[in-house]
């Protein structure tokens, strides 16, 4: 499985990836894999502050819909339209093309809390 190591985790399955005081935020490859074919991704948060844990969207998949929890506080500032026509792109490349959105966070200090990769590793085996 891969996590990388570069990134941050959220026992809800969530990753980011903070840049300055920009943070890119997705689903890991566990989640997607434990969703199954993703149809469907909707964030209507863009523009809103928003706390830690809150739920900022949700991922439906063919099975299932599941809530999307923020990982870092701040303010939704993008959302990746792309997945609006192509939601697989999560399940294809959940890392990369697949990121859902991006966070001008308002608490940097959050990052350090989040598990690494290794930490990550233990929750899902």
């Amino acid at each position: 499985m891969n996590i990388p190591a570069e990134l941050k985790y959220t026992k809800d399955h969530e990753w980011v990836k903070l840049e300055g005081d920009i943070a890119t935020i997705g689903i890991t490859e566990f989640a997607q894999s434990e969703l199954g074919d993703i149809v469907y991704v909707e964030v209507e948060t863009v523009g809103e502050t928003m706390a830690q844990e809150e739920v900022f969207g949700s991922v439906e998949a063919v099975k299932t819909v599941s809530d999307l929890f923020l990982p870092m506080s701040g303010e939704i500032i993008e959302f990746n339209e792309a997945l609006e026509a192509t939601p697989e792109v999560v399940n294809n490349d959940p890392y990369g093309a697949g990121w859902m959105v991006k966070v001008r966070v308002s608490d940097p200090s959050e990052f350090e809390a989040l598990l690494d990769a290794a930490a990550y590793a233990q929750e899902v085996h």
